[in-house]
């Protein structure tokens, strides 16, 4: 059975995975990064509607979900937030709880999540979200999910030290598993990525990106 292990050590209380020897957000500002990128980079939460579903490759430390659902609940939308994400090394609760505490801004959704991390959820229920964590590898179980989701946030770690969530036949089940009209983002704008997004059907742009990274890349489905 292969390690599932997340592998991750603490650099100035940044978690960093010992696995592709990269950090598991910006070390510049994490929140501020993610806000950017996956927020903005899908337009949203001009785009939000009950039910609006966003996707993931690369769950993490859970910051996204954290920064999507206070976005949802600061801007007093109506209904339920779909999320979906997919991890093939889930943190442990102890670890989740003291990623997510660095960053106060979402310190109300950290707490509301925060005893479902020590529980090890992977579906959690509250009356505001709808999420799930699909555990494994994503070029498994990517292909086998019947859902479509609106917004995928793709947040592997580098391309260069994680190619496999990377590669054109994941980017193509990511454009099979979007609604028409849907969008992603990410932080990356390395040019196989790109390329791999628009041989799948998607309009990719390059786009200014967040702190000392000039470009990241969004993408949206005709």
């Amino acid at each position: 059975m292969a390690d599932q292990s997340p592998a991750l050590d603490w650099r100035d209380d940044i978690p960093v995975s010992t696995r592709f020897d990269d950090p598991y957000y910006s070390l510049e500002n994490g929140l501020e990064e993610t806000r950017h990128v996956f927020l903005s980079g899908n337009g949203l939460p001009e785009r939000f509607r009950d039910g609006f579903h966003i996707a993931e490759l690369g769950f993490g430390t859970g910051l996204n979900l954290l920064a999507a659902l206070d976005l949802w609940r600061r801007t007093g939308q109506q209904g339920r937030l779909r999320f979906t994400s997919f991890e093939a090394y889930p943190l442990d609760g102890a670890q989740m709880i003291r990623a997510q505490s660095a960053f106060p801004a979402v310190a109300e959704v950290a707490h509301d999540l925060a005893p479902h991390w020590q529980d090890r959820a992977t579906r959690i229920t509250l009356p505001d979200l709808d999420f799930t964590l699909v555990t494994g590898d994503a070029r498994e179980t990517l292909p086998r999910w019947d859902g479509l989701a609106d917004a995928w946030f793709l947040d592997g770690f580098a391309p260069a030290r994680n190619p496999e969530l990377w590669a054109p036949d994941l980017m193509a089940e990511v454009a099979r598993h979007m609604a028409p009209g849907a969008t992603a983002a990410s932080y990356t704008a390395a040019g196989h990525v790109r390329r791999a997004l628009a041989e799948a059907g998607l309009d990719v742009t390059r786009q200014p990106g967040y702190g000392r990274k000039r470009h990241m890349t969004t993408a949206k489905k005709p």
